[in-house]
């Protein structure tokens, strides 16, 4: 793994290079150029889709540029909301010279969500006012910040607390002709109707019992729906797991995310924990079902935003140990998750609790409602 000291040696000379125009900043009243600095995991990136949403209905004309984990690229490709992306590795020192070589001029605004210490890159970047959510810890990662936001008082999704840092209303709903579909490699997809069952997640706390897939899917394909296992790169050992006899179709570990995005946008149906690809799904506009354990069904839900999308939680709220009330480091009143490790917790009895029964009535109450859409 390479080291992240190249980029902070290179963001700090950067930095000393504009100490003198960071003088009296004002916020800009006109903004050009507009940029949204992060390095968030596939789920966090795509919760950002409000916020875009919102940048653009109230600045219709602005450049917006947003940086991207180089493996989330192939989804914005066809450059939703009219933002550019742009490739960013933090133990990349190259992605941040060529972002510079780019637009040499700077940033009229730069929104940082979730950690604060981006708005270092953003400051370095040439960003002339920032704007992040207040309460980062440690209190230097929100030095370079100009304009800190309180996190709302009132339980939400993130995703509609993360376009609180863009001035106007809320935006309008999303539709699935918002972000078009990225270009993708052919493969072998399945024939008739399917349901893509992702079984791999960020965390072994978050995987449902073997057991538990193969009676899901049992049911589906008893009402005529093929399942197809999904999960990312070193996942395969998982559908062995839950399927040792290879029983239904597997794409463990074959797939990339525009692939996968074509997968989904076939399918009758995806199933998956608490990960990113829940998030893809809804852009995707499959019918989705998410399966919460430690994870929040609020934060990560489908809040405003997504109000129209095809999508239920499964979730047992409250659960006993779901207790922590920290989001990015931010201590929050309401807020209900648990982030403890494998070395925390030695039993995941929050995806336990979630029965076959459970979960196969939420599916059975999804598929008819798309069958009334």
């Amino acid at each position: 793994m390479s080291s992240r000291l190249p980029s902070r040696l290179l963001t700090a000379a950067m930095l000393l290079s504009r100490l003198g125009s960071a003088r009296g900043r004002r916020r800009p009243q006109t903004l050009r150029r507009i940029l949204v600095a992060h390095h968030l995991l596939l789920g966090d990136t795509l919760m950002l889709t409000p916020l875009l949403a919102k940048l653009r209905a109230g600045h219709p004309d602005s450049e917006i540029v947003l940086t991207l984990p180089v493996a989330c690229m192939p989804l914005y490709a066809g450059r939703p909301y009219g933002v550019t992306p742009v490739a960013y590795d933090p133990r990349d020192a190259g992605t941040i010279r060529r972002i510079a070589r780019r637009w040499p001029d700077g940033f009229d605004l730069a929104v940082v969500p979730g950690d604060n210490r981006w708005a270092w890159l953003a400051r370095a970047l040439g960003a002339r006012w920032v704007v992040a959510h207040a309460g980062d810890r440690p209190a230097w990662k929100s030095w370079m910040v100009d304009e800190a936001i309180a996190y709302r008082a009132a339980a939400a999704a993130w995703g509609d607390m993360v376009a609180d840092l863009a001035d106007g209303p809320m935006p309008a709903a999303y539709r699935t002709a918002d972000w078009p579909a990225p270009t993708a490699r052919d493969f072998d997809r399945p024939e008739g109707p399917y349901a893509v069952l992702h079984v791999g997640a960020s965390s072994p706390l978050k995987f449902w019992p073997a057991g538990n897939w193969r009676a899901l899917a049992a049911h589906l394909s008893a009402r005529g729906i093929a399942p197809v296992w999904s999960g990312g790169r070193g996942e395969e050992r998982i559908v062995r797991e839950i399927d040792p006899d290879g029983r239904y179709r597997s794409y463990a570990g074959t797939l990339d995310l525009a692939q996968l995005w074509r997968l989904f946008g076939a399918a009758a149906l995806a199933v998956s924990p608490d990960t990113g690809v829940a998030h893809l799904g809804r852009l995707v506009g499959v019918p989705t079902l998410t399966l919460f354990g430690p994870g929040s069904a609020v934060i990560c839900g489908k809040g405003e935003f997504w109000r129209d999308a095809p999508y239920l939680a499964v979730t047992i709220d409250p659960f006993q140990c779901r207790d922590q009330t920290v989001l990015f480091r931010r201590d929050i009143a309401w807020v209900r998750r648990c982030g403890r490790g494998v070395d925390q917790c030695a039993q995941p009895r929050c995806m336990q609790a979630l029965l076959p029964e459970l979960v196969l009535a939420h599916v059975d109450t999804l598929l008819a409602e798309a069958t009334g859409r």
